[in-house]
């Protein structure tokens, strides 16, 4: 089903762009300094978002408007819900915020989910968990649904069931040129080949239908180790994850956390490790699997165990609360001794590392298989990810974007070349390049050319042609 609306009232015709989306939208437009703007400072404070304006849409029907406003003054379309991918904007674009598009209705039955744009993951946990199901979330409940799906989603299960995104059963999204249509297997599949993984670049998402699993708990969580024993851990987690069943995920991460209050003070301001582990085998066979790695070193923490899935948050623990922060990522092939040898040299203990993060995630089983309907996703290949993350700390903030980028060079040999959506967000086009092969990155572009003829939506992490 495809919604074309009607034009822009004339009367707005020549004014300023603001005024006309005054004049075409019912939620909050804002200007900058008015109320409302504050809005578009992301989570990650370290981009610079500063918009011509900030639209609050109510609905679809503002998002469609937003966009013909935007083509009639020579403007671009932004969008953002909770701000973790953001990418710099300035005032050449209107930043449509998804936040008031709130709908979440789970039907337990159809073990489905109807959710809204501005809705986060743990909305969708705490309506569908008392029922016995699980969305396929990532390795943080407080990120937004859409901006996830749309970049395909790796989480804490996706060696069992895949990316998230091969979960979405429907859009609702607005095009470039103002179309509101249904995006489904059977209605506009090049969009649904394209939204699963192309980002913005196709259209504003305004809502998704996804598949909820019948997945009530796990046998998971993390183990924490002291930084001495970093090089020992790493190396044995590597051999012991190599041919790990399909029931099982797991990531290690080198941590350097903060002093903080809602840092655990056995990690808090030294150097530590922490494997990550989810299961949805019986328990006592998880237990069992994860028996070496337990017995590698002293834990100074072990928080594994029977886990409802309404707790899948603390396998990862990712902070909730805005900060200034940078990501680093590249996707690995294979991590011989070699590549441990140089990561231990540029993040381990020993390496005056800025990074308050360096984690490496498990692929394979599920991930690696192609999807049902296939997507705009092309790294199934990929063995491992891999991802520094670090806060632009005053007193560091220049060093620490420089060691990330460093440090993704000097692990280059192990690299596959590819990137993932979600991981590093950037408006940059060589980087967005790397997170599809040419005929993804041809074939996303002639959709944008289709359905965004104007080039409302050429801002951002999309895919276009060169102007």
């Amino acid at each position: 089903m495809t919604t074309v609306l009607p034009p822009i009232p004339t009367e707005t015709a020549g004014t300023d762009a603001v005024a006309a989306l005054r004049s075409a939208v019912t939620g909050i437009v804002a200007g900058p300094g008015e109320p409302g703007y504050e809005r578009a400072m992301p989570w990650n404070v370290a981009v610079p978002v500063a918009p011509r304006a900030v639209v609050i849409a109510a609905d679809a029907d503002d998002v469609g408007a937003t966009m013909r406003v935007a083509a009639d003054h020579g403007l671009t379309v932004a969008v953002a819900a909770t701000g973790h991918g953001a990418v710099p904007v300035d005032g050449s674009s209107i930043l449509v915020h998804t936040s008031a598009l709130t709908e979440c209705v789970v039907d337990p039955a159809g073990r489905t989910a109807r959710v809204g744009a501005g809705v986060q993951w743990q909305t969708v946990i705490d309506a569908a968990t008392p029922h016995g199901l699980a969305p396929l979330v990532g390795s943080s409940p407080a990120v937004g649904v859409v901006g996830f799906l749309t970049g395909c989603g790796i989480g804490p299960l996706v060696r069992t069931f895949g990316l998230s995104s091969d979960h979405v059963r429907a859009f609702e999204v607005v095009t470039g040129a103002g179309e509101q249509m249904r995006v489904t297997p059977d209605e506009h599949a090049d969009l649904f080949w394209g939204l699963r993984g192309g980002k913005g670049t196709l259209g504003i998402v305004t809502a998704v239908e996804i598949d909820l699993l019948p997945v009530p708990q796990f046998y998971g969580g993390a183990l924490y180790f002291d930084g001495a024993d970093a090089d020992v851990v790493l190396r044995t987690w590597r051999d012991w994850s190599a041919d790990l069943p399909e029931h099982t995920n797991t990531s290690i991460a080198f941590l350097q956390l903060p002093p903080l209050p809602d840092v655990p003070p056995p990690l808090a301001g030294r150097f530590t490790v922490a494997v990550r582990y989810t299961s949805v085998a019986d328990p006592t066979d998880a237990a069992r699997l994860l028996a070496p790695m337990r017995a590698v070193a002293h834990s100074i923490i072990d928080m594994v165990d029977v886990m409802p899935y309404a707790a899948i948050g603390a396998v990862h623990a990712d902070p909730v609360d805005p900060m200034p922060s940078t990501e680093q990522h590249t996707l690995l092939a294979e991590l011989p001794d070699a590549a441990i040898d140089t990561l231990m040299t540029g993040a381990g203990p020993q390496s005056g590392s800025p990074q308050v993060i360096v984690e490496i995630r498990r692929l394979g089983g599920a991930f690696g298989r192609p999807a049902t309907v296939d997507s705009a996703f092309c790294q199934r290949d990929a063995e491992y990810t891999l991802l520094a993350i670090g806060v632009l700390a005053p007193e560091i903030a220049a060093v620490v974007p420089v060691h990330a980028a460093g440090l993704m060079s000097v692990m280059e040999p192990w690299s596959t070349g590819g990137r993932l959506p979600n991981f590093g967000a950037s408006g940059d086009a060589a980087r967005i390049a790397r997170c599809y092969d040419e005929d993804t990155r041809h074939w996303l572009a002639a959709l944008a050319d289709q359905y965004d003829p104007a080039g409302v939506l050429r801002v951002g992490q999309v895919v276009r042609r060169a102007p």
